[in-house]
């Protein structure tokens, strides 16, 4: 990388390339064994003489800063540890709603033997190889001079094979104009929040929910209020009348598991209509169902235009991929596109093309049945396991979709202890009090309970994990 060297005047010039070299060494920005920039192109490019670079080359060199190789140029010397430099504090300070939210975790570097946690495909399933054949031609194919600044809303043909990909999937009908291809789905809950949400607007979200769906309303001013789910799913009843949005996962409630019943789902939609509400449906896993009838999605029966539809890729190909989606209705195409563009005016363009392709060969269909066929054997192996071994332990909540199930501890347990004893174990699961307000003993009824993922840990591996876990609930019992 190229060293920022800045001179002020003509005064003193070998003193200030010195000084500015010194300090990179010093600071760790040139670390021991770094080449510092040959004299010729430092000259060349501070408008000096040679001999003024080579001036403070060799007071550096002659206090121990840099070594000269002959043949092969300058570097810093061996054995220079980068020191500390005070700074002054600065008065800078964020809103305090970012004070307010928890610390992101950082799940790339979080390992554990038996991995439980929820949200997590089997990227090891992935077929790495048809997708770099694609994406590497779409990166050829930048050469030609496709590699500028796109459709703010997204890749024609990606929106296409969306539009035709729900469609069929989960009979949501629209048009690729009402798509707009997104960063991630937390991105277009941050779209819909700037687009919809003026601050002090009461945001109705369901509780045990998905966090940070609820914090990125708050973080744009929002009122969240958090309304409890039961068997049926989001409680209508419980609706603070001022409510301008809801927030729900109806295929598959996040955490708990189970599909919000038809019945709720029009007493939902007949109540936004009542109160002028928009809904905003997370569909995040629901390609993965494994027994009965595949739920029918809110959009689909939304009559109104009420209903924003938000879906990702995160979960049926690899997290990393960070491309969702996000349907509305005509009216706020324009707006939708405008934001996305003074938000960060394109997803990754190569990408987008790519995954267009992938669809449109059939390889996303193809990989989905495959996964649901493996996602399916972890499923019941686990709940066999729990209906065998674990009945004065946890209580499964009913679930047939998705990459993970929930089940309730006996009353009084501390959940999240039980999650730290199982981390201590290697078994990488989450406490469902984690997902609720519900304090101590959170989540459904004031219960506590755990959420189990299957979708990283492999099916050979299930039975091991789920023995360390019951080591894990015992210790704190004392059995």
């Amino acid at each position: 990388m190229e060293l920022h060297i800045g001179l002020v005047g003509r005064h003193d010039l070998i003193g200030q390339i010195y000084r500015q070299v010194r300090a990179a060494v010093l600071d760790g920005r040139l670390r021991p064994g770094d080449p510092v920039p040959p004299t010729r192109e430092l000259a060349a490019r501070l408008g000096v003489s040679r001999n003024t670079v080579s001036g403070a080359y060799d007071r550096l060199t002659a206090e121990g800063f840099v070594r000269a190789r002959t043949g092969a140029g300058t570097f810093v010397a061996p054995g220079i540890a980068a020191a500390s430099s005070p700074t002054v504090p600065s008065p800078l300070r964020p809103l305090p709603v970012w004070e307010a939210l928890p610390e992101p975790p950082d799940l790339m570097n979080t390992r554990y033997a038996f991995d439980f946690r929820p949200g997590h495909p089997d990227v090891r399933l992935f077929p790495f190889e048809s997708w770099r054949r694609l994406l590497t031609r779409e990166l050829r194919a930048s050469r030609s001079g496709t590699a500028i600044y796109g459709d703010p809303a997204g890749h024609s043909g990606l929106r296409e094979q969306i539009t035709r990909h729900i469609g069929l999937s989960r009979a949501v009908r629209t048009e690729p104009a009402d798509v707009t291809v997104t960063t991630g789905a937390q991105q277009a809950f941050d779209l819909i929040a700037r687009v919809l949400l003026p601050p002090g607007r009461t945001v109705a979200v369901e509780d045990p929910g998905y966090p940070p769906a609820r914090h990125t309303f708050a973080a744009h001013g929002a009122r969240v209020v958090r309304i409890p789910v039961d068997g049926e799913g989001l409680v209508i009843d419980a609706l603070p009348p001022d409510t301008a949005l809801v927030y729900v996962t109806p295929s598959h409630q996040f955490p708990l598991g189970m599909p919000m019943s038809l019945a709720r789902k029009l007493a939902l939609l007949a109540w936004a209509e009542e109160h002028d509400a928009v809904i905003v449906e997370d569909d995040y896993d629901s390609e993965f169902c494994f027994g009965g009838t595949p739920t029918e999605p809110l959009r689909s029966l939304d009559t109104h235009g009420r209903v924003l539809y938000v879906g990702t890729f995160s979960k049926v190909m690899f997290p990393t991929l960070r491309l969702g989606f996000l349907v509305a209705p005509p009216s706020l195409r324009r707006a939708f596109r405008t934001a996305k563009y003074v938000t960060d005016w394109n997803t990754s363009w190569p990408q987008q093309a790519a995954l267009a392709a992938f669809v449109e060969e059939g390889l996303l269909a193809a990989h989905i049945r495959r996964m649901r066929h493996s996602y399916r054997a972890r499923h019941a192996r686990i709940g066999a396991a729990l209906a065998r071994d674990f009945a004065d332990l946890l209580d499964p909540v009913p679930s047939a979709a998705g990459l993970h199930l929930s089940a309730l501890l006996p009353p009084g347990t501390d959940d999240r202890a039980v999650a730290r004893r199982a981390a201590d174990r290697g078994v990488g699961v989450l406490d469902l009090s984690g997902f609720g307000g519900g304090g101590r003993d959170g989540g459904r009824g004031g219960r506590s309970g755990l959420v189990l993922g299957y979708g990283a840990i492999p099916l050979e591996a299930v039975e091991g994990g789920l023995r360390e876990l019951a080591l894990a609930i015992r210790d704190g019992s004392g059995s």
